[in-house]
């Protein structure tokens, strides 16, 4: 799915996280996918795309997000991710505090 606007770099990327995506299980529709929709994303942040939604350039960069948004199933986040939010957010009191605490905390 590779497309003419991109650049080598960006031809590399999409290349590398469809491996991972294939590597963690996803089909090679879903890989491509997923690999199309981050590359571009990055595009639109970066100034690349003719065109880009608000959402594409003020949300959260996918390296950073880093699956935060992907451990809403069974469980959800960990507490070390839920710590670091919290430690980002600067809330007292969150070393001593347990998961459903942090979890609580980092939702208000």
């Amino acid at each position: 799915m590779p497309q003419e606007a991109w650049s080598n770099k960006r031809e590399r990327q999409y290349e590398h996280i469809k491996a991972s995506a294939k590597q963690r299980g996803k089909s090679e529709d879903t890989a491509e996918e997923i690999a199309a929709r981050t590359v571009n994303k990055e595009r639109a942040r970066s100034g690349e795309a003719r065109t880009s939604s608000r959402l594409s350039r003020e949300d959260m960069p996918s390296g950073r997000r880093g699956g935060m948004r992907s451990h809403t199933g069974e469980g959800g986040r960990t507490r070390d991710q839920l710590y670091e939010e919290a430690k980002r957010k600067n809330i007292r009191g969150r070393s001593s505090m347990t998961k459903a605490e942090l979890q609580r905390a980092v939702d208000r």
